[in-house]
Parts: C-alpha cells; sequence; structure tokens
C-alpha cells in the first residue's frame, strides 16, 4: 500500500528563494520540503483533523 503520487509544481524565483530557507529544517531534498510545508500547511488549517473526524462521523452512522 505504498502508492506514490509524483506530480510536477512551478515556484517563482523568490517563492523557491523562501522555500530554499528550510532546507535543512523540514528535510534535505526539494520533494521533502515540499511535501512538508503542505502537511505542515493542511494541519495548520485543521484540514486534516476536520476530515478525519468527518470520517469518523459517517463511519459511526453507518
Amino acid at each position: 500500500m505504498d502508492q506514490k503520487k509524483r506530480i510536477q509544481v512551478t515556484f517563482s524565483h523568490k517563492q523557491w528563494e523562501l522555500i530554499e530557507k528550510f532546507r535543512g529544517e523540514l528535510g534535505e531534498k526539494d520533494a521533502d520540503i515540499i511535501r512538508n510545508i503542505v502537511i505542515a500547511w493542511l494541519a495548520e488549517k485543521s484540514i486534516i483533523c476536520s476530515k478525519i473526524k468527518s470520517k469518523i462521523k459517517s463511519e459511526e452512522i453507518k
């Protein structure tokens, strides 16, 4: 169950300069840094938590 999805994203020069500042803190490889930024953003916005809560509620109803 270790399926992976590859996507291509494009950043402006300024955006990439900002992302580069996280090297070492959020990962060493470009993909690790971007992945961790996305996961951190989802967690900050409580999107992860609310999606899981919704799934649990829908399973309880069944």
